[in-house]
């Protein structure tokens, strides 16, 4: 069983007009169209059993769609959605409050794209009280290609809000892109053994050799299998994480058992 743990997909009236925007601004080109469908349809070609999309909120406004869409269509077509929440929300607790009554199993921040500090007072109210709802936190982590000249959410950043936060959100946190997107020195030197979770989305292409000493030296035992679909292939990341001959145990862990510790709590995952 595979569960691609970190995947993006866009309502099909601006999947085109918003993919061919972030393909122009990141200055990369998408496997994929983007659209629910169109992931549906990779998964099975690909030998994806289960995908986790990550909605991103840029605009307060935006909340309540982008989370009555995730519970509408959570858990449908093998599909498991997040939940997304803005630092400005104009109502946290009952944004958080409506994410876990509706069954999901987190939340999606993304520091670039909400133009906010990982650390941030705002982000830390969110995580903190996500975190007494037993809901999981997702966060884009280290570079992001649109955004080049900032970096949002850096290795110390995210030990400051480890340390702000200690023993609250100890492996309720999960960091994209195997802690930091092209990043990898630094991650290897702060970030390894801490209490956090990492996925494998859009790296294991860039630097193989230093992401299978990250996986290794942090531990499979907190590693998600993830692609950034629609931005790399879930087909050619699971060819690449299996040429790391971590050996069967760890890819079964790294592949779905991690994943199934963390949908399982939810709802999301129901083992017959």
């Amino acid at each position: 069983m595979i569960i691609d743990f970190h995947t993006h997909t866009f309502p099909d009236a601006i999947a085109e007009k918003t993919i061919a925007y972030l393909t122009e601004k990141g200055g990369i080109q998408p496997y994929r169209e983007g659209t629910l469908s169109s992931l549906i349809e990779n998964m099975r070609h690909s030998g994806i059993d289960y995908s986790v999309v990550l909605p991103v909120v840029t605009n307060p406004r935006q909340e309540q769609t982008i989370n009555l869409v995730s519970v509408e269509n959570n858990g449908k077509n093998q599909i498991i959605f997040a939940g997304g929440i803005h630092p400005d929300s104009p109502d946290v607790e009952g944004t958080l409050d409506r994410i876990k009554a509706g069954g999901l199993f987190g939340v999606k921040l993304h520091p670039d794209y909400q133009g906010v500090h990982f650390d941030d007072p705002r982000y830390l109210r969110i995580m903190r009280e996500a975190a007494k709802r037993d809901l999981f936190i997702v966060t884009h982590a280290g570079y992001d290609v649109a955004y080049r000249d900032h970096v949002h959410c850096t290795p110390d950043m995210i030990l400051h809000v480890l340390e702000e936060l200690r023993g609250l959100i100890d492996d309720k946190l999960i960091l994209a892109h195997l802690g930091g997107y092209d990043m990898p020195d630094e991650v290897l030197q702060k970030l390894i053994g801490k209490p956090v979770w990492m996925d494998t989305a859009a790296v294991l292409r860039l630097y193989p050799d230093k992401c299978r000493e990250i996986i290794l030296r942090h531990g499979v035992d907190r590693i998600l299998f993830a692609s950034d679909s629609p931005w790399d292939s879930q087909s050619e990341y699971v060819k690449i994480l299996k040429s790391f001959a971590l050996g069967e145990e760890a890819e079964r862990k790294i592949f779905y058992q991690n994943a199934k510790q963390i949908l399982t709590p939810s709802g999301n995952w129901q083992d017959s």
